[in-house]
């Protein structure tokens, strides 16, 4: 007999099966050794008061053996003769749209830019180890998109926009624990999500399926109205209906479909920097306890928003345990962003701390931060149109602008500019800066002097509303590291609410966060999902 059951236990109950079961049998009045297993179907950690407890979901099998698997697993068919159906970018959006494009019969060709997953290691050590950043192979390009070496959180409020539980069985059939099906707040690991995401290329390719790696798309062949398909940058050319799916840094497709004429608007983003504090003092805060999360709790997460002057500040995909990491995607940049293995078990922890932009911000506020930037010969002649109120490019722009500051702040390498917390508030140079996870190295730099004012003085304004909130929070034991960019597209490419396609283009379905349409793993997979099947619905094969 199957019994649902719901307790509330100290951490050191949750961690033992067996004071579980004895718990459980306790609450139902039933004797313990006639549950014969159980299955925790939701867990989350209250820790709001200084006794921290685990909430818990239980199914309890009573004189039966609970199932082998917590889910049935997909059957993938043979569709190496079905249409194809092209898909652009090996990210979380374009790999969940060829998966799902196999479930209902049709084939997909997958185009990456980057290297497999494994090959994007050697690339990204290069760019730590000498500051060498490859354009097509990096924490953003190549499989798995930027999800794949930066963390692999899987949390999402996007649960009305399609089904979150089957994207976390799809993860669990390709080798994430099942733990993701439990938690609240579920997470991979960057340890882990690469064999992961080689274990979805490998289906694809049993079961008829294409991937190409190292093939850029550089044109998306429209012929009456239509996609019929796309050029790359090695001659390729492929034929059939696109799901577009390259991901919030690919600024070369924003600039082809800007010069083709293809519908596409410029979108609010948020900017800012990473924040690192060491792992050991969030534990105390978030935890309540001067001993931090001994031997039973994980390393603490917090989540922080704030108005200031009508935007919003806010903390960004938060990486307890974890590391900060060089994100950019070509020269004259430095970008950071976050990421943490499986185990977050480093001694930092870091979060993006970001301020709400929005593109009417851009002739405002942020003017000029951009009118100094154009002081810059090479950066105006490659920004011609960055005075058009009307440039759908003008927030990503803007996001080239702060990177580049960025990179002459940090010495023209991938050094990254950082200042102490409290001196950042405080308007104060800091004349020395902590241990830090950044292996590219940190330079004390003033953000608060040359980064945007817009950007500064809201974050100021966040972090002093922060400390109140969370004593010891705002503290020089952490470090600002500039700039956080990547949170979203700049751009939105337009499409029918409907049918996912494209407002001008048939057989165009832009997808997940490169479109604009999606803001991390999940809800990029899910948006993939939902354009396969659109398209399967809206495209006429022959």
């Amino acid at each position: 007999m199957l019994r649902q059951l719901n307790l509330r236990v100290q951490p050191h109950v949750a961690a033992d099966e067996q004071k579980l079961i004895r718990t459980a049998a306790s609450e139902l009045a039933i004797d313990a050794r006639t549950i014969c297993g159980l299955r925790i179907r939701r867990r989350s950690i209250d820790a709001r008061q200084r006794q921290i407890y685990i909430n818990l979901s239980l199914d309890l099998f009573i004189n039966e053996m609970p199932p082998r698997l917590d889910f049935e697993p997909i059957d993938y068919p043979d569709v190496s003769r079905a249409p194809r159906v092209i898909v652009v970018g090996a990210g979380p959006g374009g790999l969940f749209a060829a998966l799902r494009l196999i479930e209902l019969g049709l084939r997909p060709v997958v185009l990456e830019r980057g290297k497999d997953v494994h090959e994007r290691r050697k690339d990204i050590a290069l760019i730590s180890r000498n500051h060498q950043v490859d354009a097509e192979s990096n924490y953003s390009f190549g499989e798995g998109g930027a999800g794949a070496y930066s963390d692999g959180k899987l949390y999402t409020r996007s649960k009305k926009r399609g089904n979150v539980e089957k994207i976390l069985r799809v993860f669990c059939q390709f080798g994430a624990s099942t733990d993701i099906l439990v938690d609240a707040h579920p997470h991979i690991g960057t340890d882990r999500l690469p064999r992961i995401i080689e274990a979805m290329r490998e289906q694809i390719k049993r079961s008829g399926g294409e991937v190409h790696f190292q093939t850029r798309v550089d044109r998306i062949v429209v012929e009456q109205g239509r996609a019929t398909g796309v050029e790359c940058a090695g001659g390729q050319a492929f034929h059939g209906p696109v799901i577009l799916a390259t991901g919030h840094s690919a600024r070369d497709v924003y600039r082809h479909l800007a010069a083709a004429g293809i519908a596409i608007e410029p979108k609010g983003i948020a900017v800012g920097v990473r924040l690192e504090h060491p792992a050991e003092l969030i534990d105390r805060i978030q935890y309540h306890n001067a001993a931090g999360r001994g031997k039973y709790l994980p390393a603490a997460e917090y989540n922080f928003v704030a108005q200031s002057q009508g935007r919003g500040v806010y903390s960004f995909c938060m990486c307890p345990g974890g590391v900060v990491v060089p994100a950019a995607t070509g020269p004259r940049q430095v970008v950071v962003n976050g990421m943490s293995p499986s185990q977050r078990n480093t001694a930092w922890s870091n979060s993006g701390m970001v301020v709400e932009t929005r593109p009417e911000d851009l002739g405002g506020e942020i003017a000029p931060f951009l009118t100094e930037a154009m002081a810059d010969g090479e950066f105006a002649a490659n920004h011609p149109d960055i005075d058009n109120p009307d440039s759908p490019l003008r927030m990503m722009y803007f996001q080239e602008a702060l990177e580049k500051a960025c990179w002459q702040q940090g010495g023209r390498s991938q050094t990254a500019p950082a200042q102490r917390m409290a001196d950042f508030v405080n308007r104060r140079l800091s004349y020395d800066l902590p241990k830090s996870s950044y292996t590219p190295g940190l330079i004390s730099s003033p953000l608060h002097f040359w980064m945007p004012q817009f950007v500064t003085k809201r974050l100021i304004e966040g972090f002093n509303a922060f400390g109140r909130r969370s004593h010891g929070f705002l503290t020089n034991e952490a470090v600002m590291i500039a700039a956080e960019t990547r949170t979203s597209s700049p751009v939105r490419i337009l499409r029918d609410a409907e049918t996912l396609c494209h407002v001008e283009i048939e057989g165009l379905y832009p997808c997940g966060e490169g479109a604009g349409y999606a803001g991390g793993i999940v809800s990029a997979a899910i948006d993939g999902e939902r354009c396969a099947e659109q398209l399967k619905r809206g495209v006429a094969f022959q």
